[in-house]
């Protein structure tokens, strides 16, 4: 991170140096170090320039001239959702930045940091990476300007764009450059986004619109423009082959093993074709096409038989290649077991960078997720194909913790991941996963393909817990629970050992309409699993409580969804003070039916979907959420008035909101609340936002006298 550390070293240069907007911690948790790390095992000498000031260049050139590329990338965080609120207010605070302090790196960070490692060395090629850039990877919509995008690779005017699990790019990119080849000729390597020249001879160009057809897509017409000056007619013409679609085959790929030098025949294309979806001019003024274009992209994320996607931005072609082939569990092992300190670098001294004191006890197990949640990222980021670490490297990484962590007591904060239970789930066949193209594993059912077993994972918990000096292992991923009720022994063995108190769980929802966009299970699984969670709490002998989180205003949620979910929550003595308002993140399925209001999961054009998206609704929806907070009662009176539910205002326990008129009101105090509305007493000691606990008080959960009222 410095000259002094360079010379220390005996370092002339840096081989390869990455710029990146979170402080640096050397933990398998923080993506940056993951790359140092791998690049540093390949022989690379790797400096890394966290959080620098962005508004000269001067903070660039702190470790002088790279010898190969710059490496950039955001950080574990998109910039703008770690800058901004869903409201689109700034945050106080930045859990990935010293002391918590905010302000630390710009709006689309990429694309800053790009044009200052430019200023400072302009011959320098430039390698983007990180969830910011592969979440901008084509055309996309952008929620903080209410516009759609160019990808992230045109505006930063980078080299080359490494998007999902890099491990495997980034190594092949590094070697080429080192042996000599300009980076523009790198356009063979899987996970990578560049911009073409020129379309390649020998490949067959594959209209989107015979991937999935579009809706009706209303022309703007111009009384002055001929067909001769009309660019569609040139540009996005059908000029492919009527078979084409049928002769797009699935890409063959020799894996690269990470521990040794790169295989130049990374990429041995054996059918060669690329689909051309609509470009960023046509999508960025029809929605319909957005809708299309999203829909083509979800269906080409399968590594077995994604296809190369081609966009045109002007005057320039991004072409996107497949993902990349999931790591391999030696793999896996090898990246998680590499020589991290698992510390913040001593540059920080004793500060306290929130976002570590998170993880610094926890164990990563896998990575991906094919839940496929329409409002999550983790599938166009990580892939639907699970990727497991071995038993024996997780508790090999558990007794690191235990004997190096300094302040280590016994417990380990987590064993999980994107989810708490899909460790070492896949598809029976892997001929089958190689061709699938669901969106989801799990949506609307479970697929009958998928292996669901979850006594390797019963296995790995109680070994876990056995080790010497382990005094408790607790789950704090979030939890699968349609496939947790699959195997009651897991649940058993979860509820009995590993929930410390409270265990979180996601249902989101609790009505049809707003599930089936989110494309999460209905509440029958979550009644389910919560009388497990209720038997296997008594028969342990312990008093432990589900915290359920849930999503305002996601796109097909109307008012009365949002007034029967705060009925549920009220019939159920919930309350929650920390509630989330649906946050529009680039490229993901939930953000394009927002933007466009019509649904990508289905055929474009069969359904549109309703979405609140003006502030008054927004905030309405995130009201019922907080229905027993006093300062939302006169919003949701007059919304309930409004609906025709006045019958939901009055002073008793069937009432969701008392009347304005009430005796207490003015005050607004605890005591009105709890006596008028039948809740029980706002809980401020336990920080996890809700109380399931009637008549109980923070202090001592002993019952709370009854007042008289003055």
């Amino acid at each position: 991170m410095s000259r002094a550390e360079m010379d220390s070293l005996g370092w002339d240069a840096c081989d390869i140096i990455l710029v990146v907007g979170d402080a640096y911690v050397d933990h398998p948790s923080f993506g940056m170090a993951v790359v140092g790390r791998v690049l540093e095992a390949q022989g690379f000498r790797v400096g890394i320039i966290a959080q620098p000031d962005w508004r000269n260049k001067d903070a660039f050139m702190a470790l002088g001239k790279p010898n190969l590329f710059f490496g950039i990338s955001a950080g574990n965080m998109d910039s703008m959702i770690n800058r901004y609120t869903a409201d689109l207010k700034t945050r106080k605070d930045d859990a990935y930045t010293p002391h918590g302090a905010p302000d630390a790196r710009p709006d689309r960070a990429v694309l800053v940091y790009s044009q200052r490692c430019r200023e400072a060395y302009k011959d320098i090629p430039i390698v983007l990476g990180g969830i910011e850039a592969s979440l901008r990877r084509m055309a996309h919509y952008d929620y903080w300007s209410d516009k759609v995008r160019r990808s992230a690779i045109v505006d930063a005017k980078a080299d080359i764009l490494v998007y999902g699990n890099a491990e495997r790019a980034i190594v092949e990119i590094a070697h080429r450059i080192a042996d000599g080849e300009d980076c523009a000729t790198i356009t063979d390597i899987r996970g990578t986004a560049f911009i073409a020249k020129s379309m390649p001879e020998g490949w067959i160009e594959v209209d989107s619109t015979k991937v999935d057809q579009p809706g009706k897509i209303e022309k703007t017409i111009n009384p002055y423009q001929t067909e001769e000056d009309n660019p569609d007619c040139k540009k996005n013409g059908n000029n492919t082959d009527d078979n084409a679609d049928d002769n797009s085959g699935a890409e063959v790929v020799q894996i690269v093993d990470l521990k040794k030098k790169r295989d130049k025949n990374t990429l041995n294309v054996q059918t060669k074709a690329y689909v051309r979806l609509p470009s960023f001019e046509r999508v960025s003024t029809k929605k319909v096409l957005y809708a299309h274009a999203s829909r083509v992209f979800h269906l080409e994320t399968t590594p077995g038989n994604a296809r190369a996607l081609v966009q045109r931005h002007g005057d320039k072609e991004v072409w996107m290649n497949p993902p990349p082939i999931p790591l391999k569990t030696e793999e896996m092992d090898w990246v998680f077991e590499l020589p991290y300190t698992r510390k913040p670098h001593s540059f920080y001294g004793d500060a306290k960078i929130p976002a570590f004191d998170m993880i610094k006890f926890s164990v990563n197990i896998m990575r991906g997720c094919f839940g496929g949640c329409s409002f999550c990222s983790i599938t166009e980021h990580e892939g639907r194909i699970i990727q497991n670490r071995s038993k024996e490297s997780i508790l090999n990484e558990v007794q690191r913790i235990r004997d190096e962590a300094p302040g280590f007591t016994g417990i380990i904060s987590d064993l999980g991941g994107p989810t708490a239970n899909m460790w070492r789930m896949a598809c029976v066949d892997d001929k089958i996963e190689s061709s699938c193209r669901r969106l989801s594993c799990v949506h609307p059912n479970i697929c009958k393909n998928l292996e669901t077993d979850q006594l390797p994972l019963v296995d790995l918990y109680r070994e876990a817990r056995e080790l010497p000096g382990i005094k408790k292992v607790l789950i704090a991923s979030g939890l699968r629970y349609d496939l947790a009720i699959r195997d009651p022994e897991y649940v058993q063995e979860l509820v009995t050992h590993h929930v410390g108190g409270y265990l979180k769980i996601a249902p989101e929802h609790t009505e049809a309409g707003p599930l089936d966009k989110m494309m999460k299970p209905g509440m029958g699984s979550y009644d389910a699993f919560k009388k497990m969670f209720d038997k296997y709490s008594k028969e342990a002998g312990k008093e432990q409580y589900l915290i359920p989180y849930f999503i305002a205003a996601h796109p097909g949620t109307t008012d009365e969804d949002m007034m029967n979910l705060a009925l549920w929550l009220k019939s159920n003595n919930f309350r929650a003070d920390q509630v989330q308002t649906f946050y529009p993140s680039p490229m993901a399925n939930a953000t394009t039916m927002y933007h466009t209001e019509l649904n990508p999961l289905k055929k474009i054009g069969r359904e549109t979907v309703h979405t609140a998206k003006g502030l008054k609704q927004r905030r309405l929806h995130k009201a019922f959420l907080r229905y027993h907070a006093p300062e939302n009662w006169d919003l949701l009176r007059q919304a309930l008035i409004d609906m025709g539910r006045a019958d939901l205002i009055g002073n008793t326990k069937k009432h969701l909101v008392p009347r304005a008129n009430a005796r207490g009101i003015a005050g607004r105090g605890q005591r009105f609340v709890t006596q008028h509305t039948g809740l029980p007493p706002r809980d401020k000691g336990d920080g996890k936002g809700f109380d399931q606990r009637p008549g109980k008080s923070a202090a001592g959960n002993k019952k709370r006298p009854h007042k008289k009222r003055r």
